[in-house]
C-alpha cells in the first residue's frame, strides 16, 4: 500500500510543476443505465446503446496502464454484472493503481452489491472508496430521487458496508450529498436526521456537491429548476465545516480543502483554481468518448477509433487547444470533486492553507 500511495503522491507533487507525460486520474463512466429518477440529473432519461463491452474495456486497461486513481461512475455502476471484471481488468494492468472510487445509488440488491465489492475488495487494490448517495432525509432524498424507500435501502447498504468493512480494511464509505433548490436550507437538518438513525456518523462521513450543468455527463444543459441559491449553499456548507473534524489523512486534508473551496466557488461563480483536465485527468464515457471532464462536452477522440490507446490524443492537437483554453480561463466553470481534486493536489499552496 505505502508504494502505490507514494506513487500517487509522487505524481501529483510533480503535476506542481511540469505537465504530466500522461493522465493518472481515469474519470470511467461504465454504464449509464440507472434506475433513479433523479431530479437534479437526466441520466436516467437515456436509453444507452452500444456501451462498451468487457473485452474492449480489457484492451483499454492494457493499453494504457499507469493510472493510479480511477474514478467508476454512471449511471449506476453496479447494474453491470462484469463491474468485478472491468475494475479486475485495471487492477491487472496498472501496476501502480491506489483508489478505485464508486458511487452507488443503493438501488440494486445489496447482497448482490455486498457480493461483488467483496471481490473488488479481494483483488488487493489498496484503496476502495464507495460513495452512498443521500440528498436529504427520508421524506427528502425519497422525493429528490424520485424512488419510495431509497432513504431506507442508503440505510441498509451503509450497515452491510460497515459490516464487510470488519473483513477489509481497504474499504471506506462516505454518503454523497448534493445540494440543488429541491434540498436548500435542509444540510444540516439532514445530518441530524441521519445521526438520530446512525449515532456513531459525523460530519466527516459526509461528502458535499452543488449540483451543476454538464451536457456530455448529466445532461442537463438547459435546465435551471435544480440550481441553488449559491450564497446560501455558500453558507451551509460553511456551517457544515465547522462541524468536521481536523485530520491528517490524505483523503481528509484534500476532502477541506475542496469544501473551502467550494465555499468561494458559490459565494463568487467563479472556479477558484483552474482544472487540470487532459493534464493530470479526461473522462471516459460508456461508449468510449473521451472529454476532458464530465463537465465539458468538448470531445476528443473515441477509444474505438484510436485502438483504445490514448496516447493517441493526449498529445494531439485538440488536447493542446483545450490545455491552452483551460489556461486563458475559456474553460466551463465548475467546481466538483472529480475534477477539483486533482487541481488541488496539482496545487500544494491551495491544498494546505
Amino acid at each position: 500500500m505505502a508504494m502505490e500511495l507514494s506513487g500517487l503522491a509522487y505524481t501529483a507533487l510533480k503535476s506542481n510543476f511540469s505537465r504530466l507525460g500522461r493522465p493518472y486520474k481515469l474519470n470511467f463512466a461504465i454504464t449509464m443505465h440507472c434506475q433513479s429518477r433523479c431530479l437534479t440529473c437526466n441520466i436516467w432519461q437515456l436509453k444507452p446503446s452500444n456501451e462498451l463491452t468487457i473485452d474492449e474495456i480489457k484492451e483499454f486497461a492494457r493499453k494504457n496502464n499507469y493510472f493510479r486513481w480511477i474514478e467508476i461512475t454512471g449511471g449506476e455502476p453496479f447494474l453491470r454484472s462484469d463491474i468485478v471484471e472491468i475494475v479486475k481488468a485495471f487492477r491487472e494492468n496498472s501496476k501502480g493503481l491506489y483508489v478505485v472510487t464508486i458511487p452507488t445509488n443503493s438501488l440494486v440488491n445489496a447482497d448482490l452489491v455486498v457480493k461483488r465489492l467483496g471481490e473488488i475488495l479481494e483483488l488487493g487494490i489498496p484503496k476502495v472508496v464507495i460513495t452512498l448517495s443521500l440528498d436529504g432525509y427520508r421524506e427528502l432524498h425519497d422525493k429528490i430521487r424520485g424512488i419510495p424507500g431509497n432513504y431506507d435501502r442508503v440505510m441498509e447498504m451503509r450497515a452491510r458496508l460497515k459490516e464487510l468493512q470488519k473483513a477489509h480494511g481497504n474499504l471506506s464509505f462516505v454518503f454523497g450529498y448534493t445540494m440543488s433548490s429541491y434540498n436548500s436550507g435542509q444540510l444540516m437538518e439532514t445530518f441530524r436526521r441521519v445521526k438520530a438513525d446512525v449515532p456513531e456518523v459525523s460530519f466527516n462521513d459526509f461528502h458535499i456537491n452543488l449540483a451543476q450543468e454538464s451536457d456530455n455527463y448529466y445532461h442537463n444543459t438547459g435546465s435551471t429548476n435544480y440550481k441553488v441559491d449559491n450564497s446560501k449553499a455558500a453558507e451551509e456548507i460553511a456551517e457544515f465545516i465547522k462541524g468536521r473534524k481536523t485530520s491528517i489523512k490524505l483523503e481528509q486534508i484534500v476532502e477541506s480543502a475542496f469544501l473551502r473551496n467550494l465555499v468561494k466557488f458559490a459565494r463568487t461563480g467563479r472556479a477558484p483554481l483552474r482544472s487540470r483536465s487532459m493534464e493530470a485527468s479526461l473522462f471516459v464515457d460508456n461508449m468510449g468518448n473521451v472529454y476532458p471532464s464530465i463537465m465539458w462536452g468538448r470531445k476528443v477522440g473515441n477509444l474505438r477509433d484510436m485502438e483504445f490507446d490514448l496516447s493517441k490524443v493526449w498529445d494531439g492537437e485538440d488536447a493542446k487547444e483545450i490545455r491552452e483554453l483551460i489556461r486563458k480561463g475559456m474553460e466551463p466553470v465548475h467546481w466538483t470533486s472529480c475534477e477539483a481534486y486533482q487541481s488541488l493536489t496539482g496545487n500544494i499552496p491551495k491544498l494546505i492553507l
